[in-house]
C-alpha cells in the first residue's frame, strides 16, 4: 500500500479525476492517507483522518513510505490552532496554514512551525469557542476552511481541533453518538441535524445555550433552534427541517 501526505496549504479533493469535477472536500496541510490507485496526473485517496475518498492531483502532495505513514497514525496529532499561520519551508520560504492542519506532519516534510498547536482532548465546553472562530466563514461546498467552509466539514473541524473525530458528511456524523428525545435534553456542544423532503440528511450543526445553534449556511451564522427546525430571524422564517440530536461527546 502506497501512502501520501499534503505537503501545500489547502488541496481541493475531487469526485472524479478532473479539475472540473466537483470539489468533495479538502487536504488540509500534513494530513496524509493511503493512495488506492494512481493515473498518470491524479490519484484517487482514502483520508486516514476520517477514512473519506476522492481524487487528488499528483501535483499537490508527496509520496512517504509506508513506515512514516503508520508512525503519523499510530502518534497523538498536534494541530495549529490559530485561525491563520505559516509554516517555514526550504530555504526559508513560508507557507501558509489554516487552523486544523496537522503540524505532527512537519518533521517528514523537513518544515519548521513556531506557531501554537494543539494535542489532547478538551473539555466539551470548548467546542464553542473554536466554533465562534469560524463566525462569518463563507459557505464552500467541500470547504473545511475559515475562508470557505460547509456544514459538515464545520462541525467536522471544530470537533477535530478539539481532538474529537467525527465522520466528514452530515449523513455519515448522523450515524455516530447517542440520540436524544428532545432539544432540552441537549447541551452546547452536541450536533444538531436536518433533514430535506426526502427525509434525507443534508444540513448539521452545532447547539449553543439558550436555544441558538452555530452552523455553515451562506456563511457560518447563529440562528434560533426550536423543535420545528433553524429559524432566520432575517428571512423571518424556518431554513431547516430538525430531523436529529446527537450527542457525540
Amino acid at each position: 500500500m502506497k501512502y501520501g501526505i499534503c505537503n501545500l496549504s489547502i488541496v481541493p479533493l475531487r469526485l472524479e479525476p478532473s479539475d472540473r469535477s466537483e470539489m468533495v472536500s479538502q487536504v488540509l496541510y500534513g494530513e496524509s492517507f493511503k493512495i488506492l490507485e494512481q493515473r498518470k496526473k491524479w490519484s484517487r485517496i482514502r483520508l486516514d483522518f476520517d477514512r473519506y475518498e476522492g481524487w487528488i492531483d499528483n501535483k499537490q502532495f508527496i509520496e512517504i513510505t509506508e513506515e512514516a505513514g503508520k508512525k503519523l497514525n499510530e502518534e497523538p496529532a498536534l494541530y495549529s490552532s490559530d485561525l491563520v499561520d505559516f509554516i517555514i519551508a526550504s530555504e526559508g520560504q513560508l507557507l501558509s496554514i489554516c487552523m486544523g492542519s496537522t503540524i505532527s506532519a512537519a518533521p517528514i516534510l523537513k518544515h519548521a512551525f513556531e506557531g501554537k498547536t494543539i494535542s489532547e482532548k478538551l473539555p466539551k465546553e470548548h467546542l464553542l469557542d473554536t466554533a465562534l472562530l469560524y463566525v462569518n466563514a463563507p459557505y464552500l461546498w467541500g470547504g473545511k476552511t475559515p475562508f470557505g467552509i460547509d456544514c459538515s466539514g464545520f462541525t467536522q473541524m471544530v470537533y477535530k481541533i478539539n481532538g474529537y473525530r467525527i465522520l466528514r458528511d452530515a449523513s455519515q456524523q448522523a450515524t455516530q453518538g447517542e440520540a436524544l428525545s428532545f432539544i432540552e435534553e441537549s447541551e452546547p456542544g452536541d450536533l444538531a441535524f436536518f433533514d430535506n423532503a426526502e427525509g434525507v440528511i443534508t444540513h448539521v450543526g452545532i447547539i449553543m445555550k439558550d436555544n441558538h445553534i452555530i452552523h455553515a449556511h451562506g456563511k457560518v451564522r447563529i440562528d434560533r433552534l426550536d423543535h420545528t427546525g433553524i429559524f432566520n430571524y432575517e428571512r423571518r422564517c424556518h431554513t431547516h427541517k430538525l430531523r436529529v440530536i446527537k450527542r457525540i461527546i
